[in-house]
């Protein structure tokens, strides 16, 4: 068993072909302020000239490979998070995509936090979106999950999140289910059913990438897939529910959405 260093940070970078942004998400975690960290990258079988790149780190990282690469990418997704979760030490559980990158204050910020608010599990701060260059502070709050038809919730390298909290969460969302449903849909919904609300660090600390190549940009809209992945993100909702032992919510938005399915069949 691997001793936990209470004031280490661990950050899991996982890595699939982005080479060009590769070398700018892991500087930004060596360049911060806080001493006290571990830098862990996974890469996803990457066929560019990501391990290359990694070998230029070599003393400041440790690189794990994944090679049982599935079909599904969000399960990849999932489990090269898991893998460096295995690898991990630290108590607080950093996530970051390849493409993203963090600001300079960001792993103080967050482990200040969770020194002061010590019941707390899960912390999602506000990412500064980058699409096409230019980039975008984008606002998330508890009425997003409270008041609207559909959750909304910062992406997964704003996550932060206690090791033993993270053990639980791996536990339920690493199933080869839900095949487009991403990893930081899955931890936002299980938490907010869990705890009934979200903890929001209303500070912009993560570098978002958006891009037209990116998971989410095949799902534009009221297209079919986006009717479809909208149905699954429903079933996932049922999943969760029961998991935790919660009455399950009727909306009228998933009586549409099961309609909608039947009717593109």
């Amino acid at each position: 068993m691997r001793k936990v260093n209470k004031d280490l940070a661990s950050i899991i970078i996982v890595n699939y072909n982005n080479a060009q942004y590769l070398s700018k998400s892991i500087n930004s975690v060596l360049k911060q302020k806080y001493k006290y960290k571990e830098i862990i990258v996974v890469d996803d079988k990457s066929n560019d000239n990501s391990i290359k790149i990694l070998k230029r780190y070599e003393g400041k990282i440790k690189v794990i490979k994944n090679k049982k690469k599935t079909k599904t990418g969000s399960y990849n997704q999932i489990n090269s998070y898991y893998l460096g979760f295995l690898k991990s030490t630290g108590k607080i559980i950093f996530f970051l995509d390849s493409d993203d990158y963090f600001s300079k204050k960001k792993i103080s910020e967050v482990m200040n936090f969770f020194k002061k608010k010590k019941t707390s599990q899960i912390l999602f701060d506000l990412p500064i979106i980058i699409n096409k260059n230019k980039t975008v502070k984008k606002k998330f709050s508890q009425k997003y999950f409270l008041l609207s038809s559909w959750p909304r919730f910062s992406p997964q390298s704003c996550i932060s999140i206690k090791r033993n909290y993270a053990k639980e969460i791996f536990k339920v969302v690493k199933i080869k289910k839900f095949n487009s449903i991403w990893f930081d849909f899955r931890i936002a919904i299980y938490s907010y059913l869990k705890f009934n609300k979200i903890n929001i660090l209303k500070k912009y600390l993560t570098y978002y990438r958006k891009s037209d190549t990116s998971a989410s940009s095949k799902y534009q809209t009221f297209t079919k897939n986006w009717w479809i992945r909208r149905s699954e993100a429903h079933d996932y909702f049922t999943f969760i529910s029961n998991k935790l032992k919660i009455k399950d919510r009727f909306t009228i938005d998933k009586i549409i959405t099961k309609m909608m399915n039947l009717a593109i069949k």
